[in-house]
């Protein structure tokens, strides 16, 4: 029987946001960003194991009571998401088979209803996949001096979201095909390798928290479920 395990790359700097800690360390009503991240996972039944994977030169995670069953901390964070994502992946005991389902600790509205469609749907995939949404609104291309080039036809177009579901084997024989730096995401570097991942509709509210202003949205959110 296959295990399924949730992989948190969580060692970034968050740069962006400009705060004095990365921002999965920001509070977020009255519990750090990520610990409403790892919640969600861990509420999933059919996850078995929710690994957070953090860099060796963290200075924060062991400064809060995280108190979630599952847990598990990986100090083996790379320079890269796609590093980390490799690094933990090797460091994890587990069969080339189990599932492992990536997602961004930032992504903290995350629902256990979201994960769920993406773990029914993929049960019998063979590649795998991720929850996405098609592209809502109309696509300008931009040209250097911020002019409207183009407009895009959307039709077909989707935003990736995460998790990100694969088998950990293929996973990472992906990551290390090609370079970190040209591997966006999972489901690119699956890609890489001539396979095509099952786009599963995800949920607007499944945003990524990256600047400030995000993070009124994402109190909101929370506060209306009263999850946590």
């Amino acid at each position: 029987m296959t295990d399924m395990i949730a992989l948190v790359p969580a060692a970034g700097s968050g740069s962006r946001f400009g705060a004095p800690s990365p921002k999965q360390y920001l509070q977020l009503n009255g519990h750090p960003l990520m610990w409403h991240t790892l919640a969600t996972l861990a509420a999933v039944p059919a996850i078995s194991r929710v690994v957070v994977v953090v860099s060796p030169h963290d200075e924060w995670f062991d400064d809060f009571e995280w108190d979630l069953p599952k847990l598990e901390v990986l100090r083996v964070g790379g320079a890269c998401r796609a590093e980390s994502v490799a690094n933990g992946l090797a460091a994890l005991d587990c069969a080339a088979d189990d599932w492992v389902l990536v997602h961004d600790a930032a992504r903290c509205c995350l629902s256990v209803a979201a994960v769920e469609r993406l773990i029914a749907a993929l049960a019998d995939h063979p590649v795998g996949g991720l929850l996405a949404l098609p592209v809502p609104d109309t696509v300008k291309r931009a040209d250097a001096e911020g002019h409207v080039a183009a407009t895009v036809p959307r039709n077909g177009l989707w935003l990736a979201q995460t998790p990100q579901m694969f088998r950990a084997g293929l996973l990472a024989r992906a990551l290390t095909t090609g370079a970190a730096a040209d591997i966006t995401d999972e489901a690119s570097a699956i890609e890489k390798l001539g396979l095509r991942p099952l786009l599963v509709e995800g949920d607007a509210q499944n945003f990524k928290v990256t600047y400030p202003r995000d993070l009124a949205l994402a109190k909101a959110i929370l506060a209306a479920r009263g999850a946590f």
